[in-house]
């Protein structure tokens, strides 16, 4: 619905999001947070599905709206078990906002990745 991208399901252990690229968080939430580069293109990470129902309990945030990241620099502090423990899944949609399914290539498909690892380039 608002973007193509991909999804992460992370180990469920205490764990740290973090940003997918560089850049300015532009929107900052407990559960959810947008970076956006140099080149205007924003990335949502959300931590979770439906999980904006926790009121933001069970996540630390690490940076705030307006900071500058770097691509693998930790945002959000969370438990991905306490998550499915509520009730929620702890699957991560990493998603390219405004952009196109053609306009992404490269994107990760396959297991096993690493903080800070390279998720899709954009076009």
């Amino acid at each position: 619905m608002v973007g193509p991208g991909t999804a992460i399901d992370p180990v469920r252990e205490p764990s740290e999001a973090v940003s997918p690229i560089d850049g300015v968080v532009v929107s900052m939430h407990p559960h959810a947070f947008v970076v956006v580069d140099s080149e205007g293109h924003g990335v949502l990470t959300h931590l979770g599905i439906d999980t904006v129902q926790l009121n933001g309990e069970g996540f630390e945030l690490l940076v705030n709206k307006g900071d500058t990241v770097t691509r693998g620099q930790a945002v959000v502090k969370w438990n991905p078990a306490d998550v499915e423990a509520a009730g929620k899944s702890p699957i991560c949609p990493i998603v390219a906002l405004e952009a196109t399914a053609d306009s992404l290539s490269g994107v990760r498909e396959d297991g096993g990745v690493q903080a800070g690892e390279h998720l899709f380039d954009w076009s």
